[in-house]
């Protein structure tokens, strides 16, 4: 006898017992221990100029003799480690993997077995991944943050804002590229190689072109959140940035980024409720 569907889990309920489920598989995962390693670079890499200012105070600018500030390296740092390198990597290997991993693994067919809606899976690893990249990589920008901010009379107090729109800021871009690299996944084969393309082929090359097909990239609207300007003498950084200072508004790429986020979660959930999970043997 078939129950009634008032007894059926509602959707968000069913989407917390697969977060609850998922959670501490995916933080042990080896995929974790790899993406760790990945995020506790920058921190290294702070703690190694750290410790070469106190030692031997030569921290110097290529080309003036200028000293760089901590502020502005910190800046630097996450320019160029977490929102062109971390943020999309962690996006692309844990989003592509919600679902694909389960394919892979033969177990999507048990999951949907379970008397709950299908879209709750999706959603359900999805909140594992949120909760999960950002547990990696926030403590890991906290800590370049007092790492380097202090380097050459840098006040840790007075820029504590800039860290904290840094935060929010990153989070944006874990959410969105989650979510975008969760529909990759949902609905297409070899989703990785495809979400690699995506992030390090197709967006950087549409931001060096004129037009409006920048629009359709997660970076160009990220880059309008980043509360740093980079040095405009510093050779090809300094020309790519001039390149990109037309970025828009922090309220219009608010609203984008969570435009794309709703849109892909929900045509991901579309493929999931939809497609015809055959297993290879």
């Amino acid at each position: 006898m078939v129950a009634p569907p008032a007894n059926r889990p509602t959707v968000v309920a069913s989407a917390l017992r697969i977060f609850d489920l998922s959670l501490g598989q995916m933080l042990w995962s080896r995929r974790s221990v790899f993406l760790a390693i990945l995020v506790g670079g920058p921190v290294l890499l702070a703690a190694a100029i750290r410790l070469a200012t106190i030692l031997e105070h030569l921290f110097v600018h290529a080309g003036n003799n200028k000293q760089i500030g901590g502020v502005t390296l910190f800046g630097m740092m996450i320019w160029l480690l977490y929102v062109h390198v971390i943020v999309p990597v962690l996006g692309v290997f844990y989003g592509t993997a919600l679902i694909a991993d389960e394919v892979d693994d033969k177990t999507i067919t048990y999951l949907f077995t379970r008397p709950i809606p299908r879209r709750a899976v999706l959603i359900g690893k999805y909140l594992s991944y949120l909760t999960c990249t950002i547990l990696l990589v926030l403590p890991s920008v906290v800590a370049v943050y007092f790492l380097i901010v202090p380097i050459n009379g840098g006040s840790v107090g007075r820029s504590f804002p800039l860290l904290l729109a840094d935060l929010g800021m990153l989070a944006a871009g874990l959410i969105a590229y989650g979510a975008v690299f969760a529909l990759v996944g949902a609905r297409l084969k070899r989703p990785l190689v495809i979400g690699l393309v995506f992030a390090f082929g197709w967006e950087p090359g549409v931001l060096l072109v004129p037009g409006y097909l920048k629009r359709a990239t997660v970076a160009y609207y990220l880059q309008a959140l980043v509360p740093h300007q980079m040095p405009l003498d510093t050779t090809t950084i300094g020309i790519l940035t001039q390149m990109f200072d037309r970025f828009p508004s922090i309220t219009t790429s608010l609203a984008w980024l969570a435009a794309m986020t709703v849109s892909a979660l929900w045509w991901a959930s579309r493929a999931v409720e939809d497609r015809e999970y055959v297993l290879e043997q």
